[in-house]
C-alpha cells in the first residue's frame, strides 16, 4: 500500500514516555500493539469504572465513522487531499489506505502533537504520497504553515480536515471553535470537515467521572460537551446528510458497527467565499 510517513523534528513538542497520552491510549483500546505499561494502566482506569467492552465498543465506533467518512469524501465527493489532524497512531484501515482505494494519487498528511506517531509511521510505511508531521493543533498555523503541509496538500482546492475524536482534548479556554475557524478560513469552497466528539448526552454523571479520571495524569485533560456544544463546532459548514449523530448511524453503509452511545459525529461541507 502506497504511502511515505515522513518523521519531522518535533522541536520543543516532547512527551514523556512516562506519562500517558491520547494517542497510545486510543491504540491499545483498539487492540494495538504500539503503547506503553502507563497507557495501559490508564485504559485500566477506564475499564474499571466504565467497563471494558464500552470504552472498547467507543474506540472502535469512532474508528469505523473515520473510516466511512473517509469513504463517502473521497467515492461520493471526489475529494483527493485530506489533512487527519490528531490523527493517533497508524492502526488497520488509516485513511490513505481508504482515499487511494478512490485514487492512488489521493495524499494525505497525519498531525499529531506525540512525536512517537511521526516514529511509528516512518517505521511502519513506504511511498510517497501521505506524510506525517509533529504539530499542535492548538496552535493551527503551526499546522497550515508547516512546509510539509504546503508541499502535499493544494489549498486552492477542496481538502477534508479531520478532527476525529480529538476536540475532547481541547479545553474551552483553547477555544476549538476557534480551531475549526482556523482552518476553514484556508479551505476553498467545497472543501470538508469531520468531527467527532465524547459528549455528555447519553452518559450518567459516573459514566462522565470515570472518563474524565481515565485521563488524570495525562498529557492532555478530557472535557466533554454537550450536542449543541458540538453542533457550534460546524459553524460555517454545512452538515451533510444525516446531520450530527451517533457515529454508528452516520451512513453506516450496512456495516456492522459498536452501538453507544458515548460520541457524536458528523461531516460538513464549506460552500460560498
Amino acid at each position: 500500500m502506497s504511502g511515505k510517513f515522513e518523521s519531522t523534528d518535533p522541536g520543543e513538542i516532547q512527551v514523556p514516555l512516562g506519562t500517558a497520552t491520547a494517542a497510545r491510549m486510543y491504540d491499545e483500546a483498539l487492540g494495538g500493539k504500539d503503547n506503553y505499561d502507563v497507557d495501559r494502566a490508564a485504559n485500566a482506569r477506564l475499564y474499571a469504572t466504565i467497563g471494558e467492552d464500552r470504552v472498547r465498543s467507543t474506540a472502535m465506533e469512532n474508528r469505523r465513522f473515520l473510516g466511512r467518512a473517509v469513504r463517502f469524501l473521497s467515492r461520493e465527493c471526489g475529494v483527493r487531499q485530506f489533512l487527519d489532524v490528531g490523527s493517533g497512531l497508524p492502526t488497520v484501515r488509516n485513511t490513505h489506505e481508504i482515499a487511494m482505494e478512490a485514487d492512488p494519487q489521493a495524499r494525505v498528511v497525519y498531525v499529531d502533537i506525540d512525536p512517537i506517531v511521526a516514529a511509528h509511521g516512518a517505521a511502519l510505511l513506504s511511498g510517497g504520497s501521505t506524510r506525517v508531521i509533529t504539530a499542535d493543533m492548538r496552535e493551527p498555523d503551526s499546522v497550515l504553515d508547516h512546509p510539509v503541509v504546503g508541499e502535499m496538500l493544494d489549498f486552492d482546492k477542496p481538502i477534508a480536515v479531520l478532527f476525529v475524536a480529538v476536540f475532547h482534548f481541547v479545553t474551552p479556554a483553547e477555544d476549538p471553535a476557534r480551531i475549526v475557524s482556523a482552518f476553514r478560513a484556508r479551505q476553498a469552497p467545497g472543501s470538508y470537515v469531520a468531527i467527532s466528539h465524547l459528549t455528555t448526552d447519553g452518559m450518567s454523571d459516573d459514566e462522565q467521572a470515570g472518563w474524565r479520571a481515565g485521563f488524570d495524569g495525562a498529557t492532555v485533560p478530557l472535557v466533554l460537551r454537550s450536542k449543541a456544544e458540538i453542533g457550534d463546532l460546524f459553524a460555517g459548514y454545512e452538515l451533510v446528510a444525516p446531520g450530527l449523530v451517533r457515529p454508528w448511524q452516520w451512513q453506516p453503509f450496512g456495516e456492522d458497527s459498536p452501538r453507544t452511545t458515548s460520541l457524536y459525529g458528523g461531516v460538513g461541507v464549506r460552500s460560498g467565499s
